[in-house]
Parts: C-alpha cells; sequence; structure tokens
C-alpha cells in the first residue's frame, strides 16, 4: 500500500538528512582554500542564471519585480561571496602566541534553511553560500508557493558543487513539501541549527524545536524626515526603498513620520516623486485588504503595485502612482495602516518635534517590528546619536534606503537576506546573518600566570601545617606532613597491610585483628604546630578503613 503524502514526506525528509549527514563529513575534511573554491563555483553559477530565475520567481508567486529580483540574486550570490571570501572559518581561524590563545572554526553541521516567498531564489542562494563557507551541510525547506523556483535553483547550485568535485549533498531540498516535512526538519536531532527566514509563525516553530536556531521577526521600519534633511534625496530613498520589487524585503519603511514645521515640503516631495495622498473614505476601502481576519497580513497585497492594489480595493489612482500614502495619528495592532506591508503602502505621521517623532517611531515599533529596523534623514548628528541611543532596532539606517542599506547593498553593513532582531525581537542575533553566525569556534588557552599571580597582594589561606610548597617548575605536590614523617611512614605502613589482607580474603568473611595498642604511635617528636596522636586514634582511623572496605 502506498504511504500518503505526509509519511512520504516525511521519509524523504529523513533521507535527506542521512545523506547530508554523510557529504558534510566529507566538507569537514576540506581546507579553507577548497572550501573559498567552492563557494566561487556557486557564486558564478548562480549569478549567471540571475535573470531566469528572478523571472521564474515573478512568474510562480507573483510577488515583486524581476528586475528588481536580479539584484537581489546578485546580492545572495555574488555580493555575498565577495564579502565571506577571505574570512577564515576553517581550521585555524585566529592564533596570538603572546597571549597564548588560538581559536578553531568548528562546522555546525546540517543547517536547516527555512526559505520565503517572497526572496525565494536569492535566499536559497545566499544561504547556501554562507552555510558552505562555515563547513556545513544544508537542507533547504522551501515555501510551497515558490517551490518550483527554488528546486531549481537547489538544482543549479547541486550541479556547481559536482563541477568542483565535491559532494552534490551538501545542498538539498524537500521536494514534498507538507507541515509534517517542514517539523521534521526542525526536530531532527542531526540537524546543527536552524536558519529561519520567514512569517512568525515559522520562526516560532524553529525557536520551539528544541534546536539552536537563529530566527528573524517582522520588520515596521519607520522612516524619520527630521527638519535637517535634504527632502526631495530623503524622498527619493524612501520611495526607492518601498518600490524596489515592490517593497517586498522586511527591512523596507512602513511609514513616513516628519515634523509640523516641514511637513507641507515633505507632503509636495511625496505627491512630486509618485506618492498618493489616500482620502478618507479610500484609506477606509485599503484597509480592508491589508489584513486578514486573524490579524495577519493579507498574502494578496504583498508585493503587488500600487495600481493592483487600487483595484482589488476598488478605487482608481492617478496614472504614474508609486506609493499608495494614509495619513496616520494613531497606532495600535488594529490599525493596519501602522503595521508591516510587504507592498507600496506607507503611513504618514506628523508631530511637533524631533523628541516626539522620536517617541512615535518607537511606539511604531512596540506595535511591531521591535529590533529591526528603521531609517532616519537628517544632517543633524546630535539628533542621530539621540535615536541611536534609544530605538529599540539592531539597524538605525541613516541617510539610506531601508531595504537596500538593512541587506547591505548600500550600506558597509554585512550583505545578507537574512537580519537578526536581537533579544528584544525574540531573535539569538542581532547580527546580518553571515557564515560567522554559523560556525562554533573552539578556543586554545595556555596558562599564563599561576595562582599566586592572581592573588597578588591579596591575602592567601592559611597554610596547613607542614605544607611544603611545590619546587618551580615541578608537576608534582607532595602530601603535607601533618603528624611527623616518622609517624607518617608507619601509619601507611599499617594501610597498605591492612589493604593488602582485605584484598587476599574479599571472596570470604575475614576480621582483621585490632592493631595492638601503641604499635603506630610515633617514636619521633611531633613537627611543631602538629597534633599527638594516641593509639586509640589510629584504631578508630583503621576501623573506619575496613568499614570503608566492607569488612
Amino acid at each position: 500500500m502506498a504511504l500518503d503524502r505526509d509519511l512520504q514526506s516525511i521519509q524523504e525528509v529523513r533521507d535527506l538528512i542521512a545523506k547530508a549527514k554523510e557529504a558534510q563529513k566529507v566538507l569537514a575534511t576540506y581546507s579553507q582554500e577548497k572550501v573559498d573554491k567552492l563557494i566561487c563555483e556557486i557564486a558564478k553559477a548562480c549569478a549567471g542564471e540571475a535573470e531566469r530565475l528572478a523571472k521564474m520567481a515573478v512568474d510562480e508567486t507573483g510577488f515583486g519585480v524581476w528586475q528588481d529580483k536580479v539584484l537581489k540574486n546578485l546580492l545572495g550570490s555574488t555580493i555575498t561571496y565577495e564579502y565571506c571570501k577571505d574570512m577564515k572559518t576553517v581550521g585555524i581561524i585566529k592564533e596570538c602566541e603572546e597571549c597564548g590563545l588560538m581559536e578553531v572554526g568548528v562546522p555546525m553541521g546540517i543547517v536547516a534553511a527555512l526559505i520565503p516567498s517572497t526572496n525565494p531564489t536569492s535566499t536559497t542562494m545566499y544561504k547556501s553560500i554562507i552555510s558552505i563557507k562555515a563547513g556545513n551541510a544544508i537542507v533547504i525547506s522551501p515555501h510551497p508557493n515558490a517551490k518550483g523556483c527554488i528546486l531549481e535553483t537547489v538544482k543549479i547550485i547541486r550541479e556547481a558543487i559536482t563541477r568542483a568535485g565535491a559532494p552534490a549533498d551538501i545542498v538539498q531540498s524537500i521536494s514534498l513539501t507538507t507541515i509534517d516535512a517542514t517539523n521534521t526538519l526542525l526536530k531532527s536531532r542531526d540537524i546543527g541549527v536552524i536558519l529561519a527566514t520567514g512569517g512568525e509563525a515559522m520562526v516560532r516553530a524553529a525557536y520551539s524545536s528544541g534546536n539552536p536556531a537563529i530566527g528573524v521577526g517582522p520588520g515596521n521600519g519607520p522612516a524619520y524626515i527630521e527638519r535637517t534633511a535634504d527632502i526631495p534625496l530623503a524622498v527619493k530613498r524612501i520611495f526607492d526603498s518601498k518600490t524596489f520589487d515592490n517593497g517586498t524585503i522586511c527591512a523596507s519603511e512602513q511609514s513616513i513620520v516628519t515634523e509640523k514645521c516641514i511637513k507641507d515640503k515633505v507632503v509636495e516631495e511625496v505627491k512630486k516623486q509618485g506618492g498618493y495622498f489616500l482620502n478618507a473614505e479610500e484609506t477606509k476601502k485599503l484597509s480592508g485588504f491589508i489584513l486578514r481576519a486573524n490579524g495577519t497580513m493579507n498574502p494578496k497585497i504583498v508585493g503587488k503595485s500600487a495600481k493592483v492594489i487600487a483595484d482589488m480595493a476598488g478605487f482608481s489612482i492617478p496614472e504614474g502612482t508609486r506609493v499608495l500614502v494614509s495619513e496616520q495619528t494613531t497606532v495600535a495592532k488594529d490599525n493596519p495602516y501602522s503595521r508591516e506591508k510587504l507592498c507600496p503602502i506607507l503611513a504618514f505621521y506628523t508631530e511637533p518635534s524631533w523628541e516626539a517623532a522620536c517617541e512615535r517611531c518607537m511606539q511604531i515599533l512596540y506595535n511591531e517590528g521591535v529590533g529591526h529596523t528603521m531609517t532616519i534623514h537628517s544632517q543633524d548628528k546630535n539628533v542621530i546619536r539621540e535615536f541611536a541611543l534609544k530605538k529599540p532596532v539592531s539597524r538605525l539606517l541613516v541617510n539610506t534606503p531601508g531595504a537596500l542599506g538593512g541587506t547591505g547593498a548600500t550600506t558597509a553593513l554585512a550583505p545578507a537576506l537574512t537580519l537578526g532582531c536581537g533579544a528584544v525581537g525574540g531573535s539569538a542575533t542581532s547580527d546580518n546573518i553571515t557564515p560567522l553566525n554559523l560556525i562554533n569556534i573552539r578556543r586554545v588557552a595556555y596558562g599564563i600566570k599561576e595562582l599566586e599571580e592572581v592573588r597578588g597582594s591579596n591575602p592567601a589561606p592559611a597554610k596547613t601545617a607542614g605544607y611544603t610548597p611545590a619546587p618551580s617548575g615541578s608537576t608534582y605536590t607532595p602530601r603535607g606532613d601533618v603528624y611527623g614523617a616518622h609517624f607518617n611512614e608507619q601509619i601507611n605502613a599499617g594501610y597498605d597491610e591492612i589493604i593488602k589482607q582485605s584484598r587476599v580474603h574479599s571472596k570470604k568473611p575475614c576480621a582483621v585483628p585490632a592493631p595492638t595498642p601503641g604499635a603506630f604511635v610515633s617514636t619521633a617528636k611531633p613537627a611543631s604546630g602538629s597534633a599527638n596522636v594516641s593509639a586509640a586514634d589510629v584504631e578508630a582511623i583503621t576501623k573506619e578503613i575496613l568499614k570503608r572496605l566492607g569488612n
């Protein structure tokens, strides 16, 4: 009898993991040079197919703009490779003879990678390259709505791996996409780390799997236009970001916050560059399409153009409209405009001062997207510093598009398509994820001090009577001569004889006669500060030894 789809998918995952383990063992023997040549081959292959895969992703998912997805594919392949190609991740990665420290890069094993439908091909490239760079194999769980383009990307990567002479099973993907398959992958004890990019439910599943996980939360970054900003340039950058791939990158801006004293100039510039301010009726109509009944983002609006979204909501917009803008005064879970919107829709807030704008940005972030990203457009370094000190984000981007700056395309941040949100955002890290997040570091530390050096001038415990310090360079510390040398020789000889007898007679009841009173009494004068030991003391010690030996 044929297995049902769920059971087949579970077995497929088990088989993929078993093959990944064997492939990773081979990869773990590679030198840094060999690993680097392998990821170079992968990056070149992916870049060569960047346009075809971009078009496949748009055709399959209906999200975004293929021309922008080409740039995403290059970010996930060649730009990622160029960033990490000289990074030491294998073998000895750092050594300091002067301080007696050495660091060794240790692969985590198998990476379980969740791939979203918004950035499917680029994220597959990116996670494969950084995983292999760190010496890990990777098993991919594709979003069902983007499975075709993800599997095609994996095929291209595997062919490149084979050409480089490495085991193709270093990179694999689930083909029978079911919830059971993903859960089996996440909970397998053979998984070294989970790299989760996707919706909140999937990220929560990763963190509750019992395996180490790096997950990212939702974005909801406000863009603050401060009074000293170059307003035309600020609006251009915000729109460059919000329309890039129709807003599908989670670091893209979700609202504009500005000051009352420059509001008119900002509004004028927004309109000039293709922003359309919704009236009250249009705002109400559109609000019903942004969120679903369960309070989550409606996938029907994700990655769609402003015109398509307006048509769905039932109103018309001027030709050439790039972004839909709605003026708002409140922030709440049930206000969809103050939530994450992965499409060209922006909320617009006006505040009386930069301090009030600062508080508004905080309010937006704590509503959703805390720990992720926000942008500020300003020439005032003091204001920028205050925002940096107070904002609960992992990336504060200054005078740059959010989507492109957050992923490292227009900033010096690490190029990444998985952006950590820090502890405040429920993430294990605040980093842009790189190969260094996917290795463990074994630290070798040579001793450089003795206890006396550490103690310094601080008081030391009182020495036991008869304590003999170890000579310099010695590895043996003699036992303290508590009762005097001659006594110790006699009492130890008595112990040795008793233990010898107990071993000889261990298989039958044996009564060891009590020692003759005074037999072990030292005739030597006790050492200074030592206690006088009587025959009764010795007898008590002997009985305790016999008791512990079971006699």
